[in-house]
């Protein structure tokens, strides 16, 4: 790591007295001067951490981002990809989902915490592709929380459908316009590459894989739903981390009499190394999973009729 020249290393110390003396105005002029000079600080429990700033502007946290005035993003369909590291990922999946893109659809990518230099790589791709549009947070994903940060990809969208992808998401060839005639039926709000149905055998325990037609909920690899129906149900906004919080807002929907519709046709997608579970710290993965999966419970088990085998699709 490049070492911080002296003057930034005194400033960044006058910046840690002024928090233990709980004097947070000096404390935040002196963070923009550390900033202004080139630098970012970043507090950890018992000192700080000085890196240089990245060649982008970031939003300390993901609420500035999403209170911004900013010009909207317009197009017909908007994409949400989250970049919370893996550089080699963030450059695959994002290529591929350029290169096979239609002419009226476009990606807004929001980089978590430039971890790894992923977001210097989101950088790098937008400046290169203006159909490429780039958000970057000072926080990571798990600071910010997934069902904020998707927020904040749909809080900027203006557009007819929005969809969020995984980086682990990789495209072969087009795979937005094989999706869009679902949405032809006015009842249907959410599609996507992989449907799961509720086990109600095992009292919603477990879901099992949903063929294709009406199913109960769509998996997070890559969700596609109109904006409309994004705006009105968000994501809950306790989920913190996505594993099970995808399920839980595509029965969300379901409950607001909308239906989810898996393709007949596989798409021309596949899948790498999928980080965002197999190198999540585990810890945090299961307990923010069990959150999720719990409160889900909570809202929805024993409720069949909003399911798909109820009848009413």
């Amino acid at each position: 790591m490049t070492q911080a020249p002296e003057n930034i290393v005194e400033l960044a110390q006058q910046r840690q007295l002024a928090r233990a003396n709980k004097d947070f105005a000096l404390s935040d002029s002196l963070r923009d001067d550390i900033s202004s000079l080139g630098w970012l600080i970043k507090d950890t429990p018992d000192s700080f951490v000085l890196a240089p700033a990245p060649p982008f502007v970031q939003y300390p946290n993901v609420q500035q981002l999403i209170n911004a005035e900013r010009d909207s993003v317009t197009a017909r369909t908007v994409l949400l990809v989250i970049v919370d590291g893996w550089p080699t990922d963030t450059r695959e999946s994002l290529t591929s989902i350029a290169r096979h893109l239609p002419q009226d659809s476009c990606v807004v990518a929001i980089d978590c915490g430039n971890v790894d230099g992923a977001g210097e790589i989101l950088h790098e791709l937008a400046a290169a592709d203006p159909r490429i549009h780039e958000f970057h947070l000072a926080q990571t994903l798990s600071e910010a929380g997934w069902s904020s940060v998707v927020m904040a990809g749909i809080n900027v969208a203006d557009s007819e459908f929005f969809g969020v992808l995984d980086l682990s998401t990789i495209w072969d060839s087009d795979a937005l316009t094989p999706l869009l005639p679902i949405f032809e039926s006015p009842d249907v709000a959410l599609t996507g590459w992989r449907g799961v149905n509720v086990n109600t055998e095992d009292e919603w325990r477990s879901f099992v894989d949903a063929p294709s037609g009406n199913a109960d909920a769509v998996l997070g690899y890559y969700m596609l739903m109109r904006t409309s129906v994004a705006r009105e149900i968000g994501p809950h906004p306790k989920a913190k981390f996505y594993r099970n919080a995808d399920m839980e807002w595509s029965l969300a929907i379901r409950a607001a009499g909308y239906k989810v519709v898996i393709p007949d046709n596989d798409l021309p997608v596949h899948q790498a190394r999928h980080h965002g579970y197999h190198d999540s710290e585990p810890g945090y993965r299961d307990q923010q999973s069990k959150k999720t999966y719990d409160r889900l419970l909570q809202s929805f088990r024993g409720k069949n009729h909003i399911l798909h085998a109820s009848g009413q699709d």
